[in-house]
């Protein structure tokens, strides 16, 4: 799995389109399309990709303290937005792209410096206009629940394929 260094390393739009938003999650879990630059500072992968399901595997790092060294909420914050909206996008179809409208991050205890997590997003609603997806930060070898979180997505449909 390859990551982004510039714009030109990005697909285009073409590329979006052509593709399923599920091809399009194969497809980067495959190392065909490049990850984007914020997974490479933040830490995290994709791991696991199904219908309405996405997995991302991370590590927080110093870098990503706050003062008190403990993990940023920002962290907690990506990457529940990214596999939660990764989630909804295994169910866009060609031709359609979708972004974020509101996020909500519960966090339920801090993650140490340097655990693996794993990052799981699930799809609950699908539809024209719309995807709603829930998500779990949990410890990759124990299971402990790190936060929790819920999204709303919107679809749009930007041209037939």
């Amino acid at each position: 799995m390859f990551t982004a260094k510039s714009p030109a390393d990005l697909p285009d739009q073409a590329t979006v389109l052509s593709l399923s938003g599920l091809e399009f999650m194969q497809a980067m879990l495959r190392g065909e399309i490049a990850r984007p630059p914020i997974s490479a500072l933040l830490n995290y992968q994709l791991d696991s990709v199904a219908p309405g399901k996405v997995v991302f595997r991370g590590t927080p790092e110093f870098v990503h303290s706050n003062p008190l060294s403990g993990v940023h909420g920002g962290w907690y914050g990506t990457l529940l937005d990214s596999c939660m909206a990764c989630a909804v996008m295994t169910k866009v179809p060609k031709g359609a792209i979708y972004t974020t409208l509101e996020y909500k991050v519960n966090l339920t205890r801090a993650i140490p410096l340097g655990t693996e997590i794993l990052a799981s997003g699930v799809i609950d609603h699908a539809g024209r206009s719309t995807g709603v997806a829930h998500g779990e930060i949990r410890g990759a070898s124990d299971g402990k629940l790190y936060a929790t979180g819920s999204t709303t997505c919107l679809i749009m449909q930007i041209a037939s394929a």
